[in-house]
């Protein structure tokens, strides 16, 4: 039996508003499993030995749900225009260059590497509607450390004359995927109908039929846009809401991941609590291409089941400490824009959602949960200016969410495996 013991100053998010912190405590794994975080290193691990990481923070590492990786290399670009031109004009045309398995490579390997490094472990990944190079991401992000959800991207209307499939290639392509998805042991499919807009009626049924024959999970986009709301009420009059076009083929379970739900009303909020749909906030993204700045606090009250992603390229950061600073500060506008009535987010809140809340997707516990696997990364902020007084450790905590050194991520843990540092 192999064991991890780490050394250190442990914070982890066991519940939402709540941080368990452990001053240079001990977090044991055996054979990659969470046995425990102590105060005193119990007598049955008296002989293994101990990574004493000092004064360094020993916190979770980062669960993104929501990030397109064909668009990692066009981050920052396009940032001043909405939502479906910033499609049109930039990410379609990004998206089509990956029917090149060779330039797929070196982008997602690049990528693969740099969400380890930044201390993202867990992910659900939009790859191209290109089976090869989602084939070629899934195989990096195994090799990397990566773990999570990969989907090959269905579309068989919209993304212009570069990338667009018939909806016979895409139900034949996508088989021929999941066919070859076995080969992967960290990394496995999900469903991923881009959005409606790209998706005949014929095609999401046949998603909705596979996911409930192979017992798939699903991602996909959900009101994030005015403009892009008016379409779908276009294409599908039948539908009095945009949740419902999901609905009604069966992609709409509590396996299901829905981004950005920026101007879901109540009704379809209570539509998403009801089954137990996920949704993942993407704060830099509505920001950045002015989509408007989701409810969340109002979602959590209601019960909804919330996490986070980068949504990169919309988002123009990969780091997930940067994603749970943006929703902290969107919940503020937030406050704001709602009069001053709604409370906004606490950084230990979300902390929470970049963490356990997506981390439950996977079927995780609470914080550093006994019988969870390893996802865990040690942070030095050794060098970072510090005021007369010595800080606590939460408020160091807090500090690292907004504020890193060079190279503060030391080590990372990633289904107990050590995978960088």
């Amino acid at each position: 039996m192999s064991v991890t013991i780490l050394k250190g100053n442990i914070v982890s998010a066991p519940a939402l508003g709540k941080l368990d912190i452990t001053e240079h405590g001990y977090l044991a794994a055996e054979d990659g499993v969470i046995a425990g975080v102590f105060d005193c290193l119990p007598e049955r691990f008296a002989s293994a030995p101990v990574e004493d990481w000092g004064e360094c923070l020993i916190l979770q590492s980062f669960a993104d749900l929501h990030l397109h990786a064909p668009q990692y290399p066009m981050m920052g670009m396009g940032m001043d225009l909405p939502l479906l031109e910033w499609l049109d004009t930039y990410a379609f045309p990004a998206e089509a260059q990956f029917a090149d398995p060779d330039y797929a490579r070196d982008v997602y390997r690049r990528l693969a590497h740099d969400l380890i490094a930044g201390g993202t472990t867990r992910v659900c990944l939009f790859s191209s509607l290109h089976r090869p190079a989602t084939l070629i991401l899934m195989e990096e992000l195994e090799k990397a450390g990566v773990t999570g959800f990969v989907g090959k991207v269905n579309m068989d209307r919209s993304g212009g004359a570069g990338l667009r499939e018939t909806t016979e290639e895409s139900m034949r392509e996508t088989l021929l995927w999941l066919d070859a998805c076995g080969d992967f042991t960290h990394v496995r499919p999900i469903l991923t109908p881009r959005f409606t807009p790209a998706c005949t009626d014929e095609l999401m049924a046949f998603l909705g039929a596979l996911a409930r024959e192979r017992n798939l999970p699903v991602q996909s986009h959900l009101s994030e846009n005015r403009q892009e709301i008016e379409l779908v009420r276009r294409l599908c009059p039948a539908c009095g809401q945009y949740w419902e076009t999901y609905a009604r083929y069966g992609l709409w379970t509590d396996r299901t991941l829905m981004a950005h739900c920026v101007h879901s009303d109540a009704r379809e909020r209570r539509a998403m609590r009801d089954t137990g749909v996920t949704a993942v906030h993407c704060a830099s993204s509505n920001n950045a291409i002015c989509s408007g700045v989701a409810p969340v606090r109002v979602m959590l009250d209601e019960g909804l089941k919330v996490a986070l992603g980068t949504d990169v390229a919309g988002g123009c950061s990969l780091r997930m400490f940067d994603a749970v600073a943006d929703t902290v500060k969107a919940s503020k506008d937030r406050r704001i824009l709602d009069s001053w009535q709604t409370n906004f987010l606490t950084v230990a809140e979300g902390w929470y959602l970049g963490t356990t809340a997506g981390a439950k997707f996977f079927g995780a516990g609470n914080g550093f949960a006994p019988g969870d696997r390893l996802h865990a990364l040690v942070l030095d902020d050794g060098e970072l200016a510090a005021p007369a007084r010595p800080l606590t450790v939460r408020e160091r905590f807090e500090r690292c969410v907004y504020v890193r050194q060079p190279d503060a991520i030391r080590a990372v843990w990633s289904d107990g495996r050590r995978v960088f540092g």
